[in-house]
């Protein structure tokens, strides 16, 4: 062993990095409880990973695999793509290509409310945030009521109105129900009233612009964020939806997508016993079907997030 003289401990504990306080820095210790406390976050997370992973990956690799492998074969096996082709020959001729008669129907009722909901509920969030009037207090308390209330709730009245003026059973008692959306006014509220300079508004108004132009040319154009986050939650509410359009349209080949999927799974030997033991439509058919309804709204997603993740931001300060 070599001795270390004191002088030469001195001189390594003086070279030291110190801390403000003055006394020497070293590895820190990690505590027990750390370390058993972040174990724990790994683990659920773990869990919540497969929890969401697994039925994912398992709706991927279905479609590629007959219905019989699928019930005697591993699960997360690879099918083929012959297999692959022979699903969405069987899907596609389940009456006459109705699946893409459901995903145009879908794609229909979902533009079409988004353009009148942009239309509608920008501006009107805009002069609930700028002007004052009578009643504004009430007509925003009104708009939070009805943003909290079920869509389930207001099937049965928006029904009974859209009955009223002739219009159940077309194109207008979806779209025009489902451009009613009180969450993206109050969206757009929020951000008018925290995120936009009002000595902005004002010095347009003194350059000689009208409400309009000043809604036009200066406000709207600042509201790109909130515009496409309107806009994303109102296209995935829309495209989601089921109960509505089940309600609005007694014609299957007006469905959308999603009350598709349903008329699907009642016509499939699988989940009901009366539809006859030779259907085509099984296992691997649904989960087909299922990916297909999923794939505009992800796409949507992706090409969005910027725009999103600048939406929810937006209104986090004041400036």
């Amino acid at each position: 062993m070599t001795l270390i003289s004191s002088a030469d401990r001195a001189r390594r504990t003086a070279a030291a990095p110190r801390t403000d306080s003055g006394r020497p820095t070293g590895p820190r210790r990690t505590r027990p409880k750390s370390v058993a406390a972040r174990t724990a976050w790994i683990i659920v997370l773990s869990l919540f990973l497969l929890f969401f992973v697994l039925p994912v990956i398992w709706l991927l690799l279905a479609p590629t695999k007959s219905d019989g492998q699928i019930l005697r074969g591993a699960p997360f096996s690879l099918g083929s793509l012959d297999r692959l082709a022979d699903t969405w020959h069987h899907l596609y001729g389940f009456q006459d290509g109705a699946i893409l008669d459901w995903l145009k129907n879908s794609a229909l009722y979902t533009f079409g409310a988004l353009v009148i909901t942009l239309v509608t509920g920008i501006p009107a969030g805009y002069g609930l945030a700028l002007t004052r009037f009578i009643g504004r207090r009430l007509l925003l308390t009104t708009t939070l009521l009805v943003m909290l209330m079920p869509s389930a709730a207001l099937v049965l009245p928006l029904y009974l109105g859209v009955n009223a003026v002739h219009l159940d059973g077309t194109v207008w008692s979806v779209i025009l129900p489902f451009s009613f959306f009180p969450f993206g006014v109050y969206l757009t509220y929020i951000y008018f009233s925290s995120n936009l300079p009002a000595d902005l508004l004002a010095a347009a108004r003194v350059d000689g612009c009208s409400e309009w132009q000043v809604f036009r040319l200066i406000a709207l154009p600042l509201a790109k964020p909130v515009v496409a986050l309107v806009g994303f939650f109102n296209s995935v509410a829309n495209w989601n939806n089921f109960f509505l359009p089940f309600v609005m349209l007694p014609d299957s080949s007006q469905y959308p997508a999603q009350v598709g999927l349903s008329n699907l799974l009642s016509s499939s030997s699988v989940f009901n016993t009366s539809a006859g033991v030779g259907n085509q439509i099984m296992r691997p058919e649904l989960a087909l079907a299922a990916l297909i309804t999923v794939v505009p709204v992800l796409v949507v997603f992706l090409f969005s997030q910027r725009a999103l993740v600048s939406g929810m931001l937006a209104g986090a300060t004041k400036e």
